[in-house]
């Protein structure tokens, strides 16, 4: 008997025992923080991002993971182009207004101004990413979007922010 005659295994079934294990797999792992921004008819949305990972050089790219394609996340989805701003600890209180829905943002006093592009734009962040949407992926009810890199925006390095164990926490560098 060969094996291509052989009925091919079930997949796994997940159980929520291995959702929440996942959850708590990784809040005990330490992430870097972005505020993702974007403008759309509807006006300046953005949202806070522990899962941006860089993809590629050539083309550079990156990618990151929103929950659902509503509300900030669909307006990002929808955008032309979004600018990904990876952070400070300094700002680490702006990363949970963005993490909040209907906390104040965009206001003159947090810093933000419109670039040329149209997009709303963090001049204190360390590096600003200018993107656009190359590819999305829908796993469940969560969207991967894997962007180009059109624009690298050097800022000024402060204090680095991680997200472990629901809190922002600064890094000290050396």
């Amino acid at each position: 008997m060969t094996a291509n005659n052989a009925t091919p295994p079930a997949p796994p079934v997940p159980s929520d025992a291995v959702g929440e294990g996942l959850k708590t797999a990784f809040r005990f792992h330490p992430a870097g923080v972005a505020i993702i921004t974007a403008t759309t008819d509807r006006g300046p949305s953005g949202l806070t991002a522990s899962s941006v990972s860089s993809v590629a050089i050539d083309p550079a790219a990156i990618m990151f993971s929103v929950t659902r394609a509503t509300g900030s996340a669909g307006a990002i989805l929808d955008a032309d182009s979004f600018i990904v701003h990876l952070i400070d600890a300094e700002h680490a209180e702006l990363a949970q207004n963005f993490a909040v829905s209907g906390a104040e943002r965009f206001t003159e006093a947090q810093g933000w101004t419109m670039r040329e592009t149209g997009e709303p734009y963090l001049p204190a962040a360390r590096v600003a990413l200018r993107c656009q949407t190359l590819h999305t992926v829908t796993v469940g009810s969560s969207v991967v979007v894997i962007a180009q890199v059109l624009e690298v925006i050097e800022g000024t390095r402060g204090e680095p922010v991680v997200y472990l164990d629901r809190a922002f926490h600064a890094v000290a560098t050396a």
